[in-house]
C-alpha cells in the first residue's frame, strides 16, 4: 500500500492506495510543519490517527509533501517522525512546494503559487522548481496569506485604525485582549495557523471597504514580492493552489492585470490532483 499527504501548517491530508493505485480510503491529521513541531510530536499525533493505524505495518512508500519542508534538516525531523509509525515503508519528504507545482502542471511550464496558510511562489517547468526569492514565512514573509491577512486585522484592530463597526463585531466574536493574544503568538506552539484563523473573519467581512482595501493590497503584497521578481512570470500563466486563493480568486484575477499577469487554474485542495500526478508520473 500507498501513502500520499500534502500537509499545510494546519492541517494534512492523507489517501491510501492499495497496490492496483486504487483509492483505499482518505483521512485527516493536523499540519506538520518542522518549523512549528518535533519528531516526537508528530509521532504522537499520527498514533492518535486510528484510521491509519490499522494499515501503517502495510504502506510500503510515503509520499509526504508539508509546508515548511525545504532543506533536509526539516525534511529530517519529519521523517523522524514517520519512522516508528510507517516501520515497513519507503519515506519520500518533500516541500509543499512541489506538490503544488505536480497539482497544477497540465504539460506546460507556469508560476505555481501557494496561497493558504502561508505562501509560495515558483516557476516549475515540469521538472524543475526555480525560486527567485526565498520563502521568508510567516514573521518575514507569507504576504497574502491567511496568516497575513490574520496579522493586518490584528493590527488594525488593536491599534484603533480599523472602523468603529467593524472592531465592534470583531470583539463581539474574539473578546481577545492583548495579553492573550502576546500568550498565543509569542509562548504557545502553531503562532502561524492562530495568525491565519483570524483571517475567517477577514472573509465573512469581505464586503465592507475597509477589508476590501485588506485583501486587494494583500494580494498587491503578494504579486509584488514573490512573483514579479520571477522573469517567467512576464509570459507563463499564474496557477494557484490553496484555500485564501479559492476563496479570493475574484481579487486574485482583479489584481493580476494590473501587474501584467495572467491567472491560470486556482485549485482549493490539490490532494486529488497531486494523487492522479503520483499514478501517471511516479508509481507507473
Amino acid at each position: 500500500m500507498i501513502a500520499i499527504a500534502d500537509s499545510g501548517s494546519t492541517k494534512t491530508d492523507w489517501v491510501i492506495l492499495n497496490d492496483d493505485l486504487s483509492e483505499h480510503f482518505r483521512s485527516n491529521t493536523i499540519g506538520f510543519n518542522p518549523y512549528h513541531i518535533d519528531s516526537d510530536s508528530i509521532e504522537e499525533e499520527m498514533f492518535k490517527n486510528e484510521e491509519l493505524k490499522t494499515i501503517a505495518e502495510k504502506i510500503t512508500k510515503v509520499y509526504f509533501y508539508g509546508a515548511g519542508c525545504s532543506a533536509d534538516f526539516l525534511k529530517d525531523t519529519v521523517k523522524k517522525g514517520f519512522v516508528k509509525f510507517f516501520p515497513n515503508a519507503e519515506l519520500h519528504v518533500d516541500h509543499d512546494l512541489l506538490a503544488a507545482c505536480y497539482a497544477v502542471y497540465r504539460g506546460t511550464p507556469a508560476m505555481v503559487c501557494i496561497l493558504g496558510t502561508g505562501s509560495n511562489a515558483c516557476y516549475f517547468d515540469g521538472k524543475q522548481i526555480k525560486e527567485a526569492t526565498p520563502s521568508m514565512a510567516y514573521i518575514l514573509g507569507d504576504e497574502g496569506s491567511g496568516n497575513h491577512m490574520g496579522k493586518k486585522l490584528l493590527h488594525a484592530y488593536f491599534s484603533k485604525k480599523m472602523p468603529k463597526e467593524l472592531a465592534d463585531k470583531f470583539h463581539e466574536t474574539y473578546h481577545l485582549t492583548i495579553s492573550i493574544l502576546n500568550i498565543n503568538v509569542y509562548q504557545k506552539p502553531l503562532a502561524n495557523a492562530y495568525l491565519a484563523s483570524f483571517s475567517t473573519f477577514v472573509n465573512e467581512q469581505r464586503d465592507h471597504p475597509f477589508m476590501q482595501n485588506l485583501i486587494y493590497t494583500s494580494m498587491c503584497e503578494f504579486f509584488e514580492n514573490q512573483v514579479i521578481p520571477n522573469p517567467e512570470a512576464r509570459f507563463s500563466e499564474v496557477n494557484f493552489i490553496g484555500s485564501v486563493a479559492h476563496y479570493y480568486e475574484d481579487i486574485l484575477r482583479a489584481v493580476a492585470p494590473t501587474y501584467h499577469l495572467e491567472v491560470g487554474h486556482v485549485v482549493r485542495k490539490p490532494i486529488d490532483n497531486l494523487v492522479n500526478y503520483h499514478k501517471e508520473y511516479i508509481l507507473k
